[in-house]
């Protein structure tokens, strides 16, 4: 398969994914984390699929298309390692969704910092919440769910949460 094919599967599969996660938060209240910013694509889809839904977006730097750039309430610039702990105190109410597209050219430093985030979030997700990744992830209380018809096992990854602490 060329990269362009599978680049074009792993689009079909965020969509597909991003989608399905839409759906299963219809009934649950609380915004939505985007852990990796990047260009600002799947923001965009997020935020004309969940509108009047707050959106925080995570990235080390801002690198976003400029019609993909939340306000500076909802942009969060800096390490995760830094910025994702004090969400906790700045939530209003634990996040419905999260997305998590944080893959880089570098498998070890990938690999490394799913297996840092799948813990680091819990805290700041409603109970029953859902959590689709690029990468696979692992903390107490994320469950795997079925994949939408079509996505390969392994190309994208869908969850759900139960909350591991109490309060925000």
């Amino acid at each position: 398969m060329s990269r362009l094919q599978s680049f074009i599967r792993r689009l079909s599969a965020q969509v597909a994914v991003l989608d399905r996660a839409c759906e299963l938060v219809e009934e649950i209240p609380g915004p939505v984390l985007e852990i990796g910013l990047g260009n600002g694509r799947t923001y965009d889809h997020l935020r004309s699929r969940l509108q009047g839904r707050d959106i925080f977006a995570f990235d080390r730097v801002l690198a976003a298309h400029p019609a993909c750039v939340p306000d500076s309430q909802h942009l969060i610039l800096g390490d995760l390692a830094d910025t994702l702990p004090m969400m906790g105190k700045r939530l209003r109410q634990r996040a419905a969704l999260a997305h998590c597209d944080i893959g880089s050219g570098d498998v070890e430093a990938t690999a490394k910092l799913a297996a840092w985030l799948g813990p680091a979030m819990m805290a700041l997700l409603a109970p029953g919440a859902v959590v689709a990744a690029d990468q696979p992830l692992s903390a107490p209380g994320l469950t795997a769910l079925p994949l939408p018809p079509g996505v390969a096992e392994g190309r994208y990854f869908l969850y759900s949460a139960k909350s591991t602490t109490t309060g925000t």
